[in-house]
């Protein structure tokens, strides 16, 4: 049935769409599977419902752009990966909205200009980070 999640294949690998639970019963994550890895666009959740994180995995390994929230449903934090790693501009915000800080990673490393802020959203500090 096209509609049935929760599936294995043939060789027991989870496979189709798939809702994980918390123990209470409520949904902490959704997405899909193939072959046993995940792929696709993904959610996960608090416990309240609200979205913790979405993004998307290719055979099991975060890929593209996440985004990040709280717990109340705020951004906290977006970013990119490459092949599972960081990669690109990545940016963090702090509990009431304004930037915490900024900067690119070089495939999980901090590269080039990072700007950090004040609570107000003021600037704090720069700083570079050269690549070894």
């Amino acid at each position: 049935m096209a509609n049935e999640i929760n599936q294995h294949d043939a060789e027991g690998r989870k496979t189709g769409w798939w809702e994980e639970h918390f123990t209470d019963g409520k949904v902490s994550s959704e997405g899909g599977y193939t072959a046993g890895k995940k792929v696709g666009h993904w959610k996960i959740y608090f416990r309240n419902g609200i979205v913790r994180a979405e993004g998307d995995y290719r055979d099991d390994v975060m890929t593209g752009e996440w985004i990040w929230h709280r717990q109340s449903g705020q951004l906290m934090q977006t970013g990119s990966f490459d092949n599972g790693e960081q990669h690109g501009v990545w940016t963090r915000y702090q509990a009431n909205g304004e930037l915490y800080d900024v900067g690119p990673y070089d495939h999980g490393v901090k590269t080039g200009e990072w700007k950090s802020y004040r609570p107000d959203g003021t600037l704090k500090s720069t700083k570079s980070h050269l690549r070894a």
